[in-house]
């Protein structure tokens, strides 16, 4: 896995400075552009053409703060493709509700309940994105320890907020399907 943060010489960081990055990429994306390496042996163009695609992948994930919060979880082990993780009862149960809620919906549809749910979803979705906010503000001061600590907080929120992202998907195919 390459270190995006390394090939920008950056500190990890959930908050890198966006100005920074986009720094970092121009001038990269100038230094390895394929256009300047035309008269090169293949070999070199083939390099150059990798070095072009890490510089833009490394933009995309660094540039977007649900893919950089992943992108460190998985950079410091804590996550890793096909996971299974277990997310808490409490949480699922939550969810619980708001899935019955939904399937309801479907049979019999109502404008004020969607919206009602819809409501609650969002601040159950700020509820998440604040404590994520307020555990990697400061991550970077803190010791390896409380680091590790942290990241497994981080990594329980991001889960849940990827649980929520389908129920949010599916509060707008209840939405459409009300409209038709």
């Amino acid at each position: 896995m390459t270190d995006y943060f390394e090939f920008y010489g950056l500190p990890v960081s959930f908050n890198p400075n966006p100005a920074l990055i986009k720094q970092k990429f121009y001038a990269l994306s100038k230094q390895f552009h394929p256009d300047f390496y035309i008269n090169e042996s293949g070999e070199k163009q083939a390099e150059v053409l990798e070095m072009s695609t890490v510089n833009n992948n490394a933009y995309q994930v660094l540039s977007d703060p649900q893919k950089r919060l992943a992108y460190i979880l998985e950079l410091k082990g804590h996550l890793t493709e096909g996971e299974h993780y277990t997310l808490p009862q409490s949480f699922l149960m939550e969810m619980m509700e708001v899935n019955e809620a939904l399937m309801d919906l479907q049979f019999e549809p109502d404008t004020a309940k969607l919206e009602a749910l819809k409501s609650e979803v969002h601040s159950i979705e700020q509820d998440i994105t604040g404590e994520i906010e307020l555990l990697t503000n400061d991550f970077d001061q803190k010791s390896e320890d409380v680091q590790g600590q942290l990241l497994l907080t981080i990594k329980d929120l991001y889960y849940r907020s990827k649980y929520l992202f389908r129920i949010k998907e599916s509060i707008a195919k209840a939405g459409s399907a009300n409209t038709l």
